[in-house]
């Protein structure tokens, strides 16, 4: 890790920045909802030590506004105020790798791969590709779910990619469009279910790895 990719890094995130992309952050918890009348209503939930009333009113005097309700459920800073009076923000995760380790010192290795957000790999030797994996697949908030015909083995080759907190009706609706009219019950055999196999319905929340079998009318 060189001078030269430390300062790469912050210009690349200064240039998301600069387009509007927050990286590990999260949208802050302001309500803001411009009115016709009434003025600029600003209450708050916790105390405003980053970012007053006076400067909240300035700053939407700024975008011209003059009819607002502002509510602060967190404290926040008055840039992240404007974030949410603009909008077109985005907020996502992001992880970075830091490849070829098997080049630098053991101390060099251990400082990197205790900074935020930041997994060290070798690409050459295949150290810590499976732990890179794992953390994106955790990021991008996944899960992988089988399908089984009954009668038959699970299909455990393929598997289908769902957002976490998805139900039997969601995969559903991957299996066929017409699948949720014709849906009966369907099987879970997994951690999400107390027994298995166990007959759910379609509101049931699945968890990773779970294998289902779904049964028509």
């Amino acid at each position: 890790m060189t001078p030269w990719t430390i300062w790469s890094i912050e210009i690349l995130e200064e240039e998301l920045e600069s387009v509007g992309i927050r990286l590990n952050r999260a949208k802050p918890e302001i309500y803001f909802k411009p009115k016709k009348t009434g003025g600029i209503n600003i209450t708050s939930t916790v105390p405003m030590t980053k970012c007053s009333e006076k400067l909240i009113n300035l700053i939407l005097h700024e975008y011209k506004i003059f009819n607002a309700q502002v509510l602060f459920r967190d404290d926040y800073t008055s840039d992240e105020f404007i974030d949410v009076v603009v909008g077109r923000r985005v907020y996502m995760p992001c992880l970075y790798v830091y490849n070829k380790i098997d080049q630098v010192s053991i101390e060099e290795v251990d400082r990197l791969a205790h900074l935020p957000n930041s997994i060290v790999i070798s690409c050459n030797m295949k150290l810590n590709i499976d732990y890179m994996l794992e953390s994106i697949w955790g990021l991008l908030n996944l899960i992988r779910v089988y399908t089984k015909k009954r009668g038959e083995k699970p299909d455990f080759e393929g598997g289908l990619i769902v957002r976490s907190g998805t139900t039997i009706e969601h995969v559903c609706r991957m299996v066929h469009r017409t699948m949720v009219d014709q849906f009966k019950y369907a099987l879970v055999w997994g951690v999400s279910v107390k027994f298995s196999p166990q007959r759910v319905g379609l509101g049931h929340v699945l968890l990773n790895d779970d294998v289902i079998c779904l049964v028509k009318k």
